[in-house]
C-alpha cells in the first residue's frame, strides 16, 4: 500500500483497504454469479404445489413407511410428480404422511381412492386412514406470488426515493439506484442457489426475498452514511479514497453482523437436518447464501459502481459543500 494510504491509516485510526483498485474483478465476479444464477433456470425450476395447484392428502398410519417407495409407486399410478412427507401425530402413537400431487384440476375422488388402495396394498399392516384431503387452486397461489412481486417492486421504489432523499448530499439518485442494482443482483444469485440446491419456489422462497429486501439495503445504507459523514474530512481527496476509507470503517461492523446471522442460519440448518425437519432448509440455506452475497455487494459491488457513476459525471474529487444555516 502506498505511503499516502499509510498516512490515511494514522489520520482515520483505521486500516484502509483499497477496494476500488479491484473494481474490475468485483464487477466480473458479481456478473458471473448473476449469469450463472440465470442459466440455472434451464436446469429445471421446481414450482411448489401452492403456486401450481394440485391435491394434498394426509394419512394416518402405524409402523414404518418408506417415502421414496410411495413416491415411485404413486408417480407411476398418477403419471405426474408426487411428493410425500412423514410427520408425527399429536394424538396417540399414530404417524402422519402428507402426499402432494401437482395438477391443474386436482385429483378426482376415484383417483384418490386408487391412491389410498395402492398405499394400503404396499403396507397392509399400517392401519392406513385418510385424515384430510384438500385441493389447492393454482389461481390463489398465483395471486399470492403476484402480490409478493408487487410488494418487492413497491419496496424497491420506496427505497430508491428514501435513499435519494437521505443521501442527497452524495448525489442521491445515483446512490439509490446503485443500492437497488446491488439488491437485485443479490436476489438473482439467491434465486440461483435455490434452483441449484433443488429447492422449490414456494412461500419460503418468497419469505427469503422479502427478508433480504430490508437486510441487504440496511448494510448499504450504513456505508452510505459513513461516506456522507466523511465528506468534510475527505475534502480534496479522490472519490476512490473517500469510499475506501468509509468502507474500511464499516467493514468490521458489517462482517460481524453478517457472520452472526449466517451462523444462526447454519445452526438452524444443522438442527433441522438432524431432526428431519427438511422443510425449513429451503429457508435457512438460501437465506444464508443471500446474506453472504448481500454483504459482498454492500461492501464491494455497490460502492465501486457508485464510484464509476460519479467519475462518469466528472466527480472524481471530493468537494464538500457546507450546508448554510437558516437565518431567522
Amino acid at each position: 500500500m502506498s505511503s499516502n494510504y499509510e498516512n490515511l491509516n494514522k489520520r482515520f485510526d483505521t486500516k484502509i483497504h483499497d477496494f476500488c483498485s479491484k473494481t474490475k474483478l468485483i464487477i466480473i465476479v458479481t456478473f458471473a454469479l448473476v449469469i450463472l444464477a440465470i442459466l440455472s433456470t434451464f436446469t429445471g425450476v421446481d414450482i411448489a404445489l401452492e403456486f401450481k395447484g394440485g391435491t394434498i392428502i394426509t394419512y394416518g398410519y402405524q409402523g414404518d413407511i418408506v417415502e421414496a417407495d410411495v413416491e415411485a409407486e404413486l408417480s407411476e399410478l398418477i403419471g405426474s410428480g408426487v411428493q410425500s412427507q412423514i410427520g408425527e401425530s399429536l394424538s396417540g402413537d399414530m404417524k402422519t404422511m402428507t402426499v402432494s400431487f401437482t395438477s391443474n384440476e386436482g385429483l378426482t375422488a376415484e383417483l384418490q381412492a386408487e391412491v389410498t388402495d395402492t398405499i394400503q396394498g404396499m403396507y397392509p399392516d399400517s392401519a392406513l386412514e385418510v385424515l384430510d384431503s384438500n385441493d389447492v387452486d393454482a389461481r390463489s397461489g398465483g395471486e399470492f406470488f403476484t402480490k409478493c412481486i408487487v410488494a418487492a417492486v413497491f419496496a424497491a421504489i420506496v427505497l430508491i426515493l428514501f435513499i435519494a432523499f437521505r443521501f442527497r448530499l452524495i448525489s442521491g439518485w445515483s446512490s439509490g439506484i446503485c443500492a437497488i442494482v446491488g439488491l437485485i443482483t443479490t436476489l438473482i444469485i439467491t434465486y440461483g442457489s435455490v434452483v441449484l440446491c433443488g429447492f422449490e419456489i414456494d412461500s419460503n422462497f418468497m419469505a427469503v426475498i422479502l427478508t433480504l429486501l430490508g437486510y441487504v439495503v440496511n448494510d448499504t445504507i450504513v456505508i452510505y452514511d459513513r461516506i456522507r459523514e466523511n465528506q468534510e474530512r475527505c475534502d480534496g481527496m479522490t472519490i476512490e479514497q473517500l469510499v475506501n476509507i468509509s468502507n474500511s470503517q464499516s467493514l468490521r461492523r458489517t462482517i460481524r453482523t453478517s457472520v452472526t446471522t449466517v451462523f444462526a442460519m447454519v445452526a438452524v440448518s444443522v438442527v433441522a437436518g438432524v431432526m428431519g425437519v427438511t422443510s425449513i432448509l429451503s429457508f435457512s440455506i438460501p437465506m444464508g447464501i443471500g446474506i453472504i452475497t448481500g454483504t459482498f455487494n454492500s461492501i464491494c459491488f455497490v460502492p465501486t459502481i457508485w464510484v464509476l457513476w460519479q467519475k462518469k459525471r466528472g466527480n472524481s474529487v471530493v468537494r464538500y459543500v457546507k450546508k448554510k444555516k437558516k437565518t431567522a
